[in-house]
């Protein structure tokens, strides 16, 4: 009730001042403090999804960084000014604006190193931020100061220690429920999880972002942590756990997840986490089926491409509509069905008999060597190969420049993988089994190559 009251008492004042055609309204009627805190109210209500809040967000940082500009150090007299002159910089202020006021800021050392940690932080010197900081205890400062000081402090910290950033996140949320500063904590947890192996924090953080900031308009760089986590993470959470995360999305964003879950999936040759995300993806929710989803049929296709469905799955890229693909799915697709179409070519026929060799006659001039007949696999050389020694992975970056080709950007039957195994030449005859097993161990290794190559 009492946040409640203070609130409508700040946007009441908020839109007085805004009325009038300039800041100086502002300037001569509310403090500091009063301004940055309903900057923090407005930030709120974004972090919460209420996008038509970003005009005020911005007209309140102008207004409250013109009042800091005019602020003396009278104003400074009172904390609540000078912390929010702190967590003006760390909400996105104007760090000259912040050096300047913190220089006419009479206060005690303390404050002045937060100060210069936090106008370090503006300016991108890390290091000397880190240095000004590190005594300073989140824990021990006022709740509005000391969550920003957290999180300030654990992005800094991120890369070289992260598990004291994590813990510092946990201090920022635990000091500003419901807030932006929560909301960063939680989408920043998500990211270093990953990187540090933590599943459990992992499903945790990404549970807790979910149900909070879900329409955050910082919500698609918590989406491009999640793809990329559960990518990092597959072994270790579970098909159930992530269908609980995404069961409390709306349908479309939880389509658009497992979409991108899928392609990724393919490309990284984890072929049970794309078929169920494919699965999810086509299956939808409340009675609407994505099953006319290019996407979702082209990256099903991608983890079945080499199996003893085969047909159905021809059949299946054959109907998906290219014009909806973007470059790099219509490259994939083109990887896809030129692989599926060397999985079912007949195998080459064994080669005729060979009557008995001549004898040879001793020759005095040395002899030159011919070009093989057969590749290092065993197997008739193929017009424009690229030769072993010097074969590379095939890029798919071809296709995104050029998606209107009329040819595939790969043609799998002219790529000769360096990772083929060798067959001896010296037998006379080729099994018929043996050239099949070695086609579709060189048509494994060529899908590991081009979608190891594409665009993620």
């Amino acid at each position: 009730m009492k946040r409640t009251a203070l609130t409508s008492r700040l946007m009441g004042l908020l839109l007085l001042a805004t009325a009038y055609p300039s800041a100086g309204f502002a300037q001569d009627t509310l403090q500091p403090y009063q301004l940055v805190r309903s900057l923090q109210l407005v930030q709120d209500r974004i972090a919460a999804g209420d996008h038509a809040a970003m005009p005020m967000q911005a007209k309140l940082l102008e207004m409250t960084d013109a009042r800091l500009r005019a602020a003396d150090a009278e104003d400074f007299k009172d904390p609540r000014n000078f912390r929010a002159l702190l967590v003006y910089g760390m909400s996105g202020g104007n760090p000259v604006t912040v050096e300047a006021a913190v220089s006419r800021a009479a206060s005690d050392p303390r404050n002045l190193a937060m100060a210069k940690g936090v106008i370090d932080y503006l300016n991108g010197r890390p290091g000397e931020a880190i240095e000004a900081l590190r005594s300073i205890d989140p824990m021990a400062l006022p709740g509005d100061l000391g969550a920003f000081l957290a999180l300030v402090k654990g992005s800094l910290l991120a890369t070289d220690q992260p598990a004291t950033a994590l813990t510092l996140f946990d201090e920022a949320k635990l000091l500003s429920p419901g807030t932006l500063v929560e909301e960063a904590a939680l989408r920043r947890s998500v990211g270093i999880a990953v990187t540090q192996g933590d599943a459990a924090r992992f499903a945790l953080a990404s549970t807790q972002y979910v149900e909070r900031y879900l329409y955050s308009p910082y919500a698609s760089q918590f989406a491009d942590s999640f793809v990329s986590g559960v990518i990092a993470l597959h072994m270790s959470i579970s098909q159930d756990k992530l269908a609980d995360i995404t069961s409390m999305m709306d349908p479309e964003r939880e389509k658009v997840i497992y979409l991108r879950i899928a392609r990724r999936a393919a490309i990284d040759g984890m072929s049970d986490l794309s078929a169920f995300a494919s699965a999810r993806a086509e299956q939808g929710r409340d009675g609407n089926t994505n099953q006319g989803d290019p996407r979702a049929l082209l990256y099903s296709s991608l983890s079945t491409v080499t199996s003893d469905t085969i047909e159905d799955v021809r059949a299946k890229l054959g109907k998906i509509d290219r014009s909806r693909l973007s470059d790099g799915d219509r490259a994939l697709l083109d990887a896809a069905q030129t692989i599926a179409g060397e999985v079912v070519a007949p195998p080459a026929s064994p080669p005729a008999a060979n009557p008995a060799p001549a004898p040879v006659v001793p020759s005095p001039e040395p002899e030159i060597a011919a070009a093989p007949a057969t590749d290092a696999a065993g197997l008739p050389p193929v017009e424009g190969a690229v030769p072993e020694q010097t074969a590379v992975a095939p890029s798919l970056d071809a296709a995104a420049a050029a998606p209107n080709a009329s040819t595939p950007a790969i043609d799998a039957a002219t790529v000769l993988p360096a990772s083929a195994p060798a067959v001896s030449a010296s037998a006379g005859t080729t099994d018929p089994t043996d050239a099949a097993m070695t086609k579709t161990r060189r048509q494994l290794d060529l899908i590991d190559q081009m979608l190891g190559a594409a665009p993620k």
